[in-house]
Parts: C-alpha cells; structure tokens; sequence
C-alpha cells in the first residue's frame, strides 16, 4: 500500500509542506511529501519537500497527464492542491486518478465553480443564511462603496470608494468588478475561518482566526477565537453537498449585535492555515485517517482559543555545491 502525499504548485508554502512531513511520518515513518511546481530549483517549499517535480503549467493541456504519471510514478496516495486555477481542472478529472486508487482532495466541480465566481458565492451564501454585502448600482451609487473583481485573488484590483471622485472612468469601465456595500472595519472585525469537511460532506472543525494584519493577502497577525462564529458556521454549514478537505471562508463580524457578513469562500488551504494547525487543528492528520487509514473523523472544537500567531520571513539558502540550508 503506498502512503505517499504530492503538495501541488508548492512555491512558498514551506510551513504547510512541514506540517503534512511531521504528520505523516506519525503513522508512517517511512512516507513521503512530495511536490510539484513549474520552477522546482527556485520553490522554497520544494526544497525542503522530499521531492520536487517540475510539471507543465496548469492550464496546459498536457498538465492532468503529467501529473497523474507523476503520481503513478512516484506512489501518490493524496494530492493536495494550493491554487485555485488548479482546483477547477482537477475537479474535472478527478474520477482519473480515483481509478488509479489517488485521491485529490478537491470538492466537486459545482462548489468550486461557486467559489471561483464571487456573484455566484454570495447567492450561495444567501441560500445559506449567510448575509453579504448588499450590492450598488455603480451608476446611482451610494457612499462609501467598495468594488473587487467577481473572480480575483490575492487581494488585486480591491477599491474603496468614498466619494464621487473616486469613482474613475477606469474604474467605472473595468468589466470584471462587482460594485457593494463597504463594510467598516471600525465597526467590524476581518476573519477567515478555516473548516475541514469529511468524507460524508459535514463539517469536522471550525476554526475562526481573526485577521488583525494582513500581508498581500494573507494573515500576518491573528489570533484564534473561540466566539459566536463556530456555532453561527455549524448551523448553516454543517453539511454541504460536494464538499471534501479544507475550505476557508472570509467574513466580517460586528460583536455588538452578532451582525455576520460573508465576502468569499476559497475551497483548499488557506495562507493562513498554521494558525489553525499551531491551535490544535490538525486538518492534515484528518486526510490521512480519512484518505490512507479508511478511520472515520468526528467533529471536534478541542483547539487552543485566543493562539495568536506572529509571522516573519526565513530564507532557504543554497550554495555552489548544492548543499542547502534553512532557517
């Protein structure tokens, strides 16, 4: 039986390759983390992996073929994949690599395609219950307003609009934006939460990080909160057909009248993650029962309230003979 796990596009993500290594070789000593990117000398996670294999870029059409020998190859049991144009074409194929008894921990192609479109996200999140910003009419606005594109990422093209001269002909022309409520962050606080979901679809932690410093669009400072959020989350998302693995979702939270208001929802691990992990959270040790041990997770809410997690940078070094170090 192989018990190997393949970290896909891997780039930076050093703490996450880590943290599935230590995992694994818990129940498997002998097990692997491997990974993949397109530029495998120049990925820090890469180096650290026990493997790095250079692969095509995603949207090539030889990119499911390459990957999938790839994994056949070197005894892949689990993919875990960490962008989001590699959750849509993995969905796809994922049947593929199923037969060949691998498993990509991705949710099925109709909650990705929700997710990769943000107008489509808050319809969902509306069916759910969830309120979201209420949308404004770009040309008889109110203000303030804020405008993101429906299909960005890493916080790109994000506008606050305060008044009507803010309000550009750029702006006002790009195609891609969807123009809202702006939500004040005096009055609310920013979360992203990340919850892992079973393989029966329900929900097995939630975990409500607050953001207080955000760094190109991820956590810098945070801490875990054990607050009205978990209960608020497991009422209306406790079972959410097609979802699999981690997912995290961003929102607003206004503590003086419990208000709740969901932005977006990003079905892989987050950037910030760790947090959740050094918390007690370990949602790595829930694919491996699930996905190589066949173990059953239940829920569970048994992580450290209030862990704040501080980030800094570390460097990968690497001299001329090849030896590499970090730190």
């Amino acid at each position: 039986m192989t018990n190997n796990i393949l970290i896909t596009s891997v780039g930076k993500r050093v703490t996450l390759t880590k943290m599935f290594q230590q995992t694994l070789k818990l129940y498997f000593p002998y097990g692997r983390v491997y990974t993949t990117d397109m530029n495998p000398p120049m990925a820090p996670a890469g180096l650290i992996s026990d493997g790095c294999f250079s692969v095509p870029r995603v949207t090539a059409p030889d990119y499911i073929d390459a990957l999938l020998n790839l994994c056949i190859d070197n005894n892949i049991r689990v993919v875990i994949p960490t962008i989001d144009t590699e959750l849509l074409v993995l969905s796809e194929h994922k049947k593929e690599f199923q037969l060949k008894g691998i498993e990509p921990i991705v949710s099925d192609l109709d909650f990705i395609q929700v997710c990769r479109d943000k107008r489509k996200t808050s319809k969902y999140m509306l069916d759910l219950d969830i309120r979201v910003p209420n949308p404004v009419n770009k040309y008889s606005p109110t203000f303030p307003l804020f405008a993101k594109p429906y299909d960005g990422s890493l916080s790109k093209d994000l506008y606050i609009i305060r008044q009507q001269s803010d309000l550009t002909p750029e702006i006002l022309e790009h195609p891609k934006l969807i123009f809202m409520e702006y939500i004040d962050k005096n009055e609310y606080k920013e979360y992203t939460v990340d919850m892992y979901y079973g393989c029966d679809h329900k929900v097995k932690s939630i975990v409500p990080r607050e953001r207080l410093e955000i760094r190109a669009g991820e956590i810098n400072k945070g801490f875990t909160r054990k607050n009205y959020l978990v209960n608020y989350l497991k009422d209306r998302m406790g079972y959410l057909a097609g979802v699999i693995g981690c997912i995290c979702i961003q929102l607003f939270y206004r503590e003086s009248d419990n208000d709740v208001v969901g932005i977006e929802i990003n079905p892989r691990f987050g950037g910030g993650y760790p947090l959740s992990f050094y918390a007690g959270a370990n949602f790595p040790e829930n694919i491996i029962k699930e996905y190589i041990l066949n173990e059953t997770v239940k829920y569970s809410d048994s992580w450290r309230d209030t862990t704040l997690m501080l980030r800094y940078d570390s460097e990968v070094v690497i001299y001329e003979n090849g030896e590499s170090c970090y730190f």
